[in-house]
């Protein structure tokens, strides 16, 4: 289409995601991702333009467009990224037409009668079916729109055609049909069956998705809505007020109030309602079961290729692991010219440097380190410079002494103050003897607890695989152990923590013998360095 259309500029917008971006997610900069991609991508002359982060941080449509227009040769993406793209939609529009499934469906006939009408409705169909929430399951339930007769409306043959993915989010998941819903077929007619429950699925799936659009026109919510209500939550608007609070509903109610007051309700209500009347319409037309009887519908095609891909998705999966194979081997290089770069004439003096306590410390903040939600996260550079805003901290500072000095008097006064709000000598003493009596009840039953564990490991090899506390090591292996100094038992001395966790890491280490491996990954990422096993070949 771009090809066709010169100098006109594309933009796409996918329910499922960037497949532009995922075809090309290894030639791709590090900081383009679908949350910095908005009002970035465009097709132009048959290639793919990205706009710059460091021309446009934060641009509009019309920024980005005036931007290709000026400076095409600084919008073009990498050849890299325009054989990505390219490989992947060579096939089109061939590719397309290989990838749709006509199929017989038993329906009743007012859904007969909208297909008929607006064939495209089977995408929306579909998609209100498989997103279907506890709400929308309400709808089809009660089947109020397309089953008005209930178990007397009158199933019809008719031949539909979607998407094989469509088809396959059909088939595989398992749904029982309403009580309203009209009679199916016994299962032993296997062939009747899956007709009627093909079609099952598709009515249930319009009435929801009908219902749910009706509802949201009515109340003008919808993707303008959810844009305005982001909105309010980046700029700030709910104070960090917790969702599902009195404070937080009582500012929902106010911006829902406002949203209705301005055109964006008036448009989203339109929009949403536009393909409700258009539904209403088509059901508005005389419609007849004697219309579908007596037409000839086509079998359905052959859907072998649902349970028969696996060779297909095989080379698939071959041809994205050499992809990745690929980008390992390129960073790779870059890496070892880097590390080339700083290592120096010699790496003799990075062995003679290296302490194994480092292992223990490094290990030590990465367990401690508070993850955020993207998960586990190697702790930073310790050797990176601290940023530090002198005045903020000296205003915080000075502000928390004013907030304690003000507690401070306050408990001064309260002290000097009668008040009636005086407890019993004899309550206090009853609620600490209650404190000194659960302390107690804890404490014996993990020492009870801890004898019992021990008595039990005693008959095992455990203990032996164990480094002791009191045993002599070399110094350069010695852990910060804060192990207990009370020894109950002497075949079980305390473990030294640290120095077992740099013994196994120096095990793992070597028995990867100068390859890859979990534990020079692991050291890798928190930015630890391990010299090369000295002991090869003895």
């Amino acid at each position: 289409m771009s090809i066709s259309a010169v100098k006109t500029l594309i933009t796409r917008s996918y329910s499922d995601g960037d497949f532009l971006l995922i075809e090309a997610a290894f030639h791709l900069p590090r900081w383009l991702n679908p949350d910095s991609a908005h009002h970035r991508l465009f097709l132009r002359d048959g290639s793919l333009h990205i706009v710059p982060r460091n021309r446009l941080p934060n641009p509009s449509l019309i920024d980005s467009l005036n931007f290709i227009v000026n400076s095409p040769h600084e919008s073009l993406a990498s050849d890299g990224i325009q054989r990505a793209v390219r490989k992947r939609i060579s096939n089109y529009p061939e590719q397309a037409r290989k990838n749709m499934h006509r199929v017989r469906v038993r329906v009743p006939v007012s859904v007969a009668q909208v297909l008929k009408h607006e064939p495209r409705l089977i995408s929306l169909a579909v998609e209100g079916f498989y997103d279907r929430d506890i709400d929308t399951m309400k709808f089809a339930s009660r089947m109020e729109r397309f089953v008005e007769r209930g178990k007397a409306e009158e199933l019809v043959c008719v031949s539909v055609k979607m998407s094989r993915a469509m088809y396959a989010q059909l088939v595989q998941q398992r749904f029982q049909a309403p009580k309203c819903y009209p009679g199916m077929p016994a299962r032993s007619e296997k062939e009747g069956f899956a007709e009627a429950e093909l079609g099952m699925k598709i009515a249930c799936g319009l009435e929801m998705m009908y219902q749910q659009r009706k509802r949201d026109g009515v109340e003008g919510k919808g993707s303008s809505w959810e844009a305005f209500r982001k909105s309010l939550e980046s700029s700030g608007y709910f104070q960090g007020m917790l969702p599902g609070s009195s404070e937080y509903q009582r500012l929902m109610q106010s911006a829902q109030e406002y949203y209705r007051n301005t055109s964006l309700h008036s448009k989203a209500s339109d929009l949403l309602n536009a393909l409700v009347r258009r539904i209403d319409e088509i059901l508005a037309l005389p419609h007849l079961v004697d219309d579908f009887k007596d037409q000839e519908v086509p079998p359905s095609d052959d859907d072998s290729w649902l349970y028969g891909g696996e060779e297909e998705l095989n080379s698939v999966l071959m041809e994205r692991q050499k992809e990745m194979e690929l980008y390992d081997l390129k960073h790779k290089k870059k890496g070892k010219a880097k590390e080339g770069q700083d290592a120096g004439p010699s790496s003799a003096s990075n062995a003679d440097e290296f302490d194994p306590g480092d292992i223990a410390k490094t290990m030590q903040a990465f367990v401690h380190k508070l993850s955020s939600y993207k998960g586990a996260e190697a702790p930073e550079d310790r050797n990176k410079e601290v940023d530090l805003d002198v005045d903020q901290f000296i205003k915080d500072m000075e502000s928390i002494m004013m907030h304690t000095d003000g507690e401070v008097a306050n408990s001064n006064i309260e002290e000097g103050s009668s008040s009636d709000l005086d407890f019993d000598d004899s309550d206090e003493s009853d609620i600490a003897e209650l404190d000194e009596d659960t302390e107690d009840g804890e404490e014996i039953f993990m020492r009870s607890y801890s004898d019992a564990m021990n008595e039990e490991l005693k008959t095992t090899t455990l203990q032996k695989s164990f480094v002791r506390a009191n045993e002599q090591i070399p110094k350069k292996d010695q852990g910060t152990s804060n192990a207990s100094e009370h020894i109950v038992d002497e075949d079980f001395s305390p473990v030294d923590v640290d120095v077992n966790l740099v013994k196994s890491l120096l095990d793992s280490f070597s028995s990867q013998q100068g390859l890859p491996g979990p534990a020079s990954n692991l050291l890798g990422l928190m930015g630890v360095q391990l010299p090369q096993d000295g002991k090869k070949g003895k």
